[in-house]
């Protein structure tokens, strides 16, 4: 039978059964009957008497999980690295789920027929269950737990010719799949698994084939004297292409401290390269094929186009992307954050229902994945918009303890900072987002608030240098113009100044003093609103009034 492979698998890597079977989307044309059910892992059914049962994805594939292990006790470790990708769950949420499943079940955890609970033990599956499988289906769908992407970190090639370095190459490898490991936009194929393909053939294709990937991270270490080059790739397996790389040069003072640098630089510059293909791949599907998270990836796309006119667009998919799976943690967070920036940019007003509202979506994203740093981050911003401004600092430095790599999150906190009066203390925080992530699809926004730090500090020349840099990048939103206005304004270069006036203006021809101050209704200090307010009235622009009748969302 097709299924003993898949047990097999379970048991030559038992941290990474799950991600072989339990989302359904390998291809596996696996179908399970017990007790008058018949489940059917390809196509995620459940149906007892050929009607469908209703379950949560998250409880489908721990019912997937036990199935698969019902031979033996499965333990509270297991299940949090296969079922909750390792991620820190209270008993309360693993004894719900289980509940779930048992419901689902016609079970009780009084009865327990089917799923049986050994204190202190763990969890098995107990009744008699028939395979009926008839091998693997004819169209294997995407790896990964609701169609994220999946990444595999194989071990890096050792070229200083000399196999006593050996180590150091696999401590760079063991370093990176950790650092990734932090991010929840993706699955990482556990070390096991990987490492298994230290001699592996060149074809990233047929590795992604055997290990179910979606990417392929591999790379050198080569080691000369007191310093070391690492180099880095990123290949998705469909088509076998190189999509990334990049060289790393180091000099080897500390080993360990080298070896964590460039794991977490690495692991952060991977992570907007995924999300670009992961884009680039939804918008080539076929719209009948999409599912939420391809509606979740194409409102990503639509999210970093700064237009109004996106913003809506974006907030549509992922709201489509919701519909389909209600669990989905980062739509709920790209929402409530697409929200924000409708009433920070573009025409929606911060009304209270709408305030509540971002809240509300951020916490339930919180709520899903705890151990998700950018949907605290995007909760922390959410708070802000709120005037909450204690609790946001809070979620940002959560964020950053969960993930140190995630460079929007250095951003949020030199910018929550700033409203502060903290200034001083947020500038390395704008720093270190941009060396995280230089090409970050956000990176505009990284230099626009570091603009606006200096014009809130009342260094103006500092201000106007970083604002300019931030109107260079293609997408920038038309604020960070507004920025250098005031910057230039302030410094009394009024020349530059009458130039950069003209650029906003091509963006924005309605812009006034009314409309900033609107847009900077989340800011704390009136001290500093009323600095940027003024740095317009140098400039020249009419104060204006709000434009009416323009925001009809609710």
């Amino acid at each position: 039978m097709w299924i003993n492979e898949v047990l097999a698998n379970a048991l030559l890597f038992p941290s990474d059964a799950l991600h072989y079977v339990a989302s359904g989307t390998r291809g596996i044309g696996v179908l399970l009957e017990f007790d008058g059910h018949a489940l059917d892992i390809d196509r995620r059914e459940l149906t007892k008497g050929g009607v469908p049962v209703a379950m949560e994805p998250q409880v489908f594939d721990l019912l997937v999980y036990l199935l698969m292990n019902r031979e033996r006790v499965v333990t509270k470790d297991e299940l949090l690295a296969s079922v909750w990708k390792g991620r820190i769950v209270s008993e309360s949420t693993m004894a719900a789920r289980l509940n779930a499943v048992r419901k689902a079940l016609g079970d009780t955890g009084d009865q327990q027929r089917l799923v049986r609970t050994y204190a202190r033990k763990g969890v098995r599956f107990i009744a008699i269950v028939h395979d009926t499988s008839n091998g693997p289906s004819q169209t294997a769908e995407r790896p990964g737990t609701g169609g994220k992407p999946c990444l595999a970190v194989l071990p890096f090639a050792n070229l200083s010719g000399d196999p006593g370095e050996e180590y150091f190459a696999d401590g760079i490898t063991d370093d990176l799949i950790t650092e990734l490991s932090r991010n929840h936009g993706f699955e990482v194929v556990a070390r096991n698994s990987s490492f298994a393909f230290r001699a592996a053939p060149s074809d990233v294709r047929d590795i992604g084939r055997q290990l179910r990937a979606n990417y392929i991270v591999a790379g050198s270490v080569r080691r000369a004297g007191s310093n070391i080059r690492v180099t880095a790739q990123l290949s998705e397996t469909d088509e076998g292409r190189q999509i990334w790389t990049e060289r790393y040069d180091r000099a080897l003072a500390d080993i360990f401290e080298v070896q964590a640098d460039i794991a977490a630089t690495v692991a952060a510059r991977l992570d907007p390269e995924v999300g670009i293909a992961e884009q680039r791949r939804a918008t080539r599907k076929a719209s009948t094929a999409l599912e939420a998270w391809d509606y979740f990836r194409l409102g990503t796309k639509s999210f970093y186009t700064a237009s109004d006119e996106a913003n809506q667009e974006a907030q549509r998919l992922f709201r489509k992307a919701l519909e389909l799976d209600p669990e989905l943690a980062q739509a709920y967070g790209f929402l409530s954050y697409a929200i924000v920036l409708s009433m920070v940019y573009f025409d929606a007003d911060p009304l209270e229902a709408r305030l509540a509202e971002v809240v509300e979506l951020g916490r339930t994203a919180v709520a899903l994945d705890e151990r998700d740093a950018l949907c605290r981050f995007m909760y922390g911003r959410a708070l802000i918009a709120a005037g909450r401004y204690k609790e946001a600092l809070d979620e940002l430095q959560t964020a950053r303890e969960i993930n140190p790599n995630l460079a929007i999150v250095h951003c949020g906190l030199g910018d929550s900072l700033t409203y502060e009066g903290r200034i001083r203390e947020a500038i390395p925080f704008f720093e270190a987002a941009i060396g995280l992530s230089p090409h970050d699809p956000m990176r505009w926004a990284f230099l626009s608030y570091r603009a606006l730090a200096h014009i809130f500090a009342g260094e103006f020349a500092e201000a106007a240098k970083w604002a300019y840099k931030a109107t260079r990048v293609p997408n920038c939103h038309y604020s960070a113009f507004s920025h250098r206005v005031v910057a230039l304004a302030h410094e009394g270069k009024q020349e530059e100044c009458k130039a950069a006036i003209g650029e906003l203006l091509k963006r924005n021809p309605d812009f006034s003093q009314a409309i900033a101050q609107r847009r900077l209704f989340y800011v704390k200090d009136p001290k500093q609103i009323a600095s940027y307010i003024d740095g317009l009235r140098k400039a020249g622009l009419p104060f204006g009034s709000p434009p009416r009748n323009r925001d009809k969302r609710v």
